[in-house]
């Protein structure tokens, strides 16, 4: 059976050095001698690496194997520019490439997709590159009710144009789709099951959680959602603004889960987080970090299986101060494409990586 991607990007760069934390490594603290996480608010996951105390709510994941962490996410070449890094995340492209296409469609160029929705994937932030693609059909949906009320709005275009101009006429098949989809969305929130579980609002992540989760619940047939957390550009007085973020994030989605296994869809979904890049090895005079290369991510799901892959870059071997990846982002999405939709993607990778984290 497919399963649903639930995209989650960390907006900014986020600092994955403490967020999976090292600890056993005395470099980490040398690097960081103010801003590296005391051992004591570590929560160890193994006898070298733990996550930062603030993550204690995905504990119950990591504990059922339904966590993995996958180490030194990055690609050759890497760009500290925001815009550009996060550019070539979100198509799959090599450094020096520009691309237009997102790697989710670019998954399913030419091939089959799921029926019945009107609508392939599903964007709740601002960020559709990943999705952008010819004859694969997103909604971006920030607001449910709004975007409803602004679909119906091509409803009036019905029968004003019937010069016979082609052009027109496409432009108004188009919109009435979109009309259709979106009342079939509307219809399926205010029909899908109550939430077991309330979601914390303080920040919109916590609203996209929630539209996600009555989505899945209703096992509306799409290939993936996507959402977002910004504040992760920690150029200063980093501490507490990322523990805030990490606190967040992690009550979020062990919300998230504690719903979706009450709804019996928990294993009908993979939760990834990723970033345009990490952090800075050393900290910087400003009490915080600057944008780095390779970093952690986060994946999630009934069916995941839980642990550590990929390898901790070296904290001694670096390059202009950065850490160097082992793991090229592109293998992470070949794994999700096969894992969740059984396609193969011809991404252009230097090196093919096997890695096993879905069943």
């Amino acid at each position: 059976m497919a399963k649903i991607l639930l995209l989650v990007e960390l907006r900014g760069g986020n600092d994955a050095l403490n967020m999976v934390v090292p600890y056993a490594d005395r470099n980490y603290y040398q690097l960081r001698p103010n801003l590296g996480i005391p051992r004591e608010r570590v929560l160890q996951l193994d006898e070298r690496m733990g996550f930062h105390q603030k993550l204690e709510p995905l504990m119950e994941a990591w504990k059922a194997k339904e966590l993995a962490v996958i180490q030194g996410v990055g690609y050759p070449s890497p760009n500290r520019s925001h815009f550009r890094s996060i550019e070539i995340w979100d198509t799959a492209s090599d450094a020096g490439k520009i691309l237009s296409e997102g790697w989710i469609a670019q998954v399913f160029a030419g091939k089959k997709l799921p029926a019945g929705a009107g609508v392939d994937s599903i964007v709740l932030d601002t960020n559709v590159l990943p999705t952008i693609g010819p004859g694969f059909r997103t909604i971006v949906m920030q607001d449910p009710e709004s975007f409803l009320q602004q679909a119906k709005s091509a409803e009036a275009l019905k029968g004003a144009f019937e010069s016979g101009n082609p052009a027109l006429k496409r432009i108004i098949a188009v919109s009435q789709q979109i009309s259709g989809a979106a009342t079939g969305l509307r219809d399926t929130l205010l029909t899908s099951p109550t939430l077991h579980h309330k979601y914390d609002e303080q920040y919109p992540l916590g609203r996209q959680l929630e539209v996600a989760t009555r989505l899945v619940a209703s096992r509306l047939p799409v290939v993936a959602i996507k959402m977002a957390l910004g504040g992760f550009d920690t150029h200063a007085n980093q501490p507490n603004m990322h523990e805030k973020l990490l606190s967040f994030l992690a009550r979020s989605l062990s919300t998230l889960r504690k719903n979706l296994i009450a709804a019996n869809v928990w294993n009908d979904v993979v939760v990834m987080t990723y970033s345009e890049f990490g952090r800075r090895a050393r900290q910087n005079n400003s009490g915080g970090t600057d944008h780095g290369t390779a970093a952690a991510q986060i994946v999630m799901g009934g069916n995941v299986k839980g642990g550590f892959y990929g390898t901790q870059p070296s904290l001694v071997d670096l390059e202009d101060g950065d850490l160097k990846y082992n793991v090229d982002f592109r293998n992470v999405f070949s794994t999700l494409a096969m894992g969740c939709w059984g396609v193969q993607p011809e991404f252009r990778v230097q090196k093919n990586q096997t890695l096993s984290f879905l069943g």
